[in-house]
């Protein structure tokens, strides 16, 4: 089945399992290489532009952060034609001006996780992304200038560190990771952004803070309850947020990330096999003639 080309995505974490606005509303059941996305993927129009929405968690929210499957989600992605992914995390906070409610754009990442499937590479066909810069940097301003604008607390440039969960941190933990200079940290950044640069496809973050994880003795302890009272208090805002990028990513991109992986991979074409030139044709069918 043919669907409509879909060139902007926004992958919702938790409190966020729907755009409201959309009209002409599909739902896509799609099938990967790795199995099924997350959940039915949602596309529609948004004020002209034509959209697509996973909610990254499933909805009613059943997959933990180790469950998602990633590598489905972005192919799925991919396959619709999408260019540019928003994606929407919730984190807890490191530094005491980045205050529950405070929204941050990261510009680095640090992966603690140690069971999540990271690559589409591997059996047969050996690639290596350059990830120095983790998020797209034109999406990036384009994401604070809009955060500002719908009149965000927002920070902008920070790092985001990714452990792999599903239990919070231990307060050593967290002061361990406060003193590397980190800025919040979550479960869901990784490994989305690595296989979107994998993808060539331009990604972003809207890491909202929701906590202080477990580092100030001052405040409570983050909970489940406190994440979601935070969240659902910022939602109308991260939407309008969202409303207003995409409204205004560009047309063509002049950034790096279409071009990933013009010199990334090293394996010898005539050493690919069909099988693995056929599967991996949505990656790197453009290199591999």
């Amino acid at each position: 089945m043919t669907h409509p080309i879909v060139k902007v995505a926004v992958i919702g974490g938790t409190g966020l399992y729907d755009i409201e606005g959309l009209t002409e509303k599909r739902e896509l059941d799609i099938d990967t290489p790795y199995g099924k996305p997350s959940d039915v993927i949602v596309t529609g129009i948004l004020d002209g532009v034509r959209v697509a929405f996973l909610p990254r968690h499933g909805r009613g929210h059943r997959l933990t952060p180790t469950e998602i499957p990633v590598r489905a989600n972005i192919w799925a992605l991919k396959s619709l034609g999408v260019e540019h992914i928003i994606a929407i995390n919730s984190v807890g906070s490191f530094k005491k001006e980045l205050a529950p409610g405070h929204l941050l754009i990261p510009d680095q990442l640090i992966d603690r996780t140690s069971r999540r499937e990271s690559t589409f590479f591997g059996d047969g066909v050996v690639a290596h992304i350059g990830f120095a810069e983790p998020f797209c940097p034109n999406m990036r301003q384009l994401l604070y200038d809009c955060a500002k604008e719908a009149g965000a607390k927002v920070h902008n440039g920070g790092t985001y560190v990714v452990m792999e969960g599903p239990a919070f941190s231990t307060r050593a933990e967290s002061r361990l990771h406060k003193s590397w200079g980190a800025d919040v940290i979550g479960m869901t950044a990784l490994p989305e952004a690595k296989l979107a640069r994998e993808a060539e496809i331009c990604y972003g973050i809207i890491a909202c803070s929701t906590d202080y994880d477990a580092w100030h003795e001052e405040e409570t302890p983050v909970t489940v309850d406190m994440i979601i009272a935070t969240l659902k208090s910022n939602m109308a805002l991260s939407k309008r947020l969202v409303k207003l990028a995409i409204g205004r990513l560009p047309e063509s991109r002049i950034c790096a990330c279409p071009h990933a992986l013009k010199n990334a991979i090293v394996t010898d074409p005539k050493a690919i096999s069909p099988d693995r030139r056929e599967h991996l044709k949505l990656i790197i069918g453009k290199y591999i003639k």
